[in-house]
Order: structure tokens, then C-alpha cells, then sequence
């Protein structure tokens, strides 16, 4: 069991990764450098942002004003869908070093999978955007590879021609949207899944289920859904602009759940979903 914000995972490639994640999506470019600053100097050593979130370069900014080595610091950006393919993908990620700067990446993610949907050759463009990815990580700018958003069809098509799988799978994760077949399926496979939107959009902290049995444990309904998805062995990455939450969203490790509110909490009825699936969603929002 996870006993504090610093305690890691084990990646299948050896990299240790904190078990508790400060996310930035959703958060805009001018204020991203203080909060990220805020969190690090509170005891935060994982930052997720991505480049479709617009805000990479306050990002390195709020770890180079933290004070924080970025030795210690566990730093995850995302590859965008307009650089699907190859050489696109090992210049986007060189476009992600330069705003952030930083010569290296510790996880480096495929935001949404290339799907049916849009485009027939959909296996070929996450296999040459993945093939991008082996190149970076052999390369030593990336300390750990992965995807965001894939389903377990996704996996195994690119499973095809991959020659080093991936680390991580990020998906959103939540009390009433578990996607417990992907879940199933990356810890069979030996993949981390990361929690994003472990509030559920926000839409959880009025959720009366919730709220019951954080006022059991004592806890905000927030620091029950982020605890939720630990003790699922799974990663969460809240995201706050305010400065107590962001402090209550690490307090989570002085209790843990009964039998009892995990059984609640997975028979939950849909709830918080963002509306974001990789088979449904328009092209545009992948």
C-alpha cells in the first residue's frame, strides 16, 4: 500500500514512477507556471501535461522556479494527434524539449489513438507514430513510453509490430466510470494505467454516494476518489488551480477504504464521464 505522494510504481523498464500525479490539463498557460511551482514545493514530484494543453512552457517554468532538481522530478508530456506518424513524431517530441526545457522526457504518451472512424489506415498511423516513439526512447530523450485513451483492440494492433511495448496506458478513470475491461487488460499485460480525471470532471464532489463515506472516513469527497483509484493500484492525477485543494488532493494516504465502500463505489451507476471515447468522439476532439 502507497504511504506517501513519493512512493512509486515500478515501470516493466525499471523506472520508478510516483504513485500520485499533479495534472495541468484544462489549466491555462498563465497561470500554470505558479501552480506547478505551488505543487512541487508542497511535496509533489509528478507533473503530467501534454502539448495539446497549450501550456508546456509554463510548465518548465513552474519546475525551474520550484527549486526542485529536475532529477527529482517525474515529468510526463503527451504527443499530440496533428503529428501522427514517424518523422512528425520525433519532431513534435523535440517541440515539447524546447518548451519545456528539459533535454529529456521521463513518460512520453500518445494522446488518442488513431481509430477506424477516421481513418481506414488507422493501425498503420499508430504503428509508424509508435515506431517514433522506440526511436526517442532508444535515443535516451525519453525515460518511458506509453499511450493515453487506448482500448484493449487499440494494444493489441499495435502489439503487431512493436517492438518495445508500452509502459503506460493514461485513461480516464473515476467512481462511476472504471472501464474495468481496459483496467483488466493493462495489468495483464504489465501496464501502469494512470487515472485521469480521478474527480470525474469535478462532477463527483456533490456525488451523495461519495460524500457518505468520505464523511465516514473523515475526508473530502476529492481525497476519497483520488485514495479510490490507489487502492485499485492504479495511478491519479488531479488537477487543481487552488492552492488548499491542491495540498488535499496529496493527503490521502493517512486511511484507506473497507471492503465495504469499495464494493459501493464500483457498483455505481455512470456518472462524471466526460463524454471523451476513442470509437465515439469526433475527429477533431482525437
Amino acid at each position: 500500500m502507497k504511504k506517501s505522494v513519493t512512493d512509486t510504481y515500478t515501470l516493466y523498464n525499471g523506472v520508478n514512477i510516483p504513485c500520485l500525479g499533479y495534472g495541468t490539463w484544462q489549466t491555462p498557460a498563465d497561470v500554470a507556471s505558479s501552480c506547478v511551482c505551488y505543487a512541487l514545493q508542497q511535496g509533489y514530484r509528478h507533473i503530467d501535461t501534454a502539448s495539446a494543453y497549450g501550456n508546456e512552457f509554463s510548465v518548465g517554468e513552474g519546475i525551474r522556479a520550484s527549486g526542485v532538481q529536475r532529477d527529482q522530478i517525474f515529468l510526463t508530456t503527451k504527443h499530440w494527434i496533428s503529428h501522427r506518424g514517424y518523422d512528425k513524431t520525433i519532431e513534435h517530441c523535440e517541440d515539447s524539449l524546447r518548451a519545456l526545457g528539459t533535454d529529456y522526457i521521463d513518460l512520453y504518451l500518445i494522446h488518442w489513438p488513431a481509430v477506424a472512424k477516421i481513418a481506414d489506415n488507422w493501425e498503420e498511423l499508430n504503428a509508424e507514430t509508435w515506431r517514433g516513439f522506440e526511436k526517442l526512447y532508444k535515443d535516451g530523450k525519453i525515460r518511458a513510453i506509453g499511450v493515453s485513451n487506448f482500448l484493449p483492440s487499440h494494444l493489441e494492433a499495435l502489439k503487431k509490430t512493436a517492438e518495445i511495448l508500452p509502459m503506460v496506458n493514461q485513461i480516464e478513470f473515476h467512481p462511476g466510470y472504471t472501464q474495468n475491461e481496459v483496467v483488466d487488460y493493462c495489468k495483464a499485460n504489465n501496464i501502469l494505467v494512470e487515472a485521469w480525471s480521478p474527480l470525474g470532471c469535478g462532477r463527483l464532489l456533490a456525488n451523495p454516494v461519495i460524500d457518505e463515506i468520505a464523511r465516514w472516513h473523515d475526508c473530502s469527497p476529492a481525497q476519497l476518489c483520488i485514495r479510490y483509484a490507489l487502492e485499485k493500484g492504479l495511478l491519479p492525477l488531479p488537477k487543481s488551480v487552488t492552492p488548499p485543494r491542491i495540498v488535499e488532493n496529496m493527503r490521502v494516504f493517512g486511511f484507506s477504504l473497507r471492503p465495504e465502500d469499495i464494493e459501493t463505489i464500483d457498483a455505481m451507476e455512470e456518472t462524471g464521464f466526460s463524454g471523451f471515447y476513442p470509437e465515439d468522439a469526433p475527429a477533431d476532439a482525437l
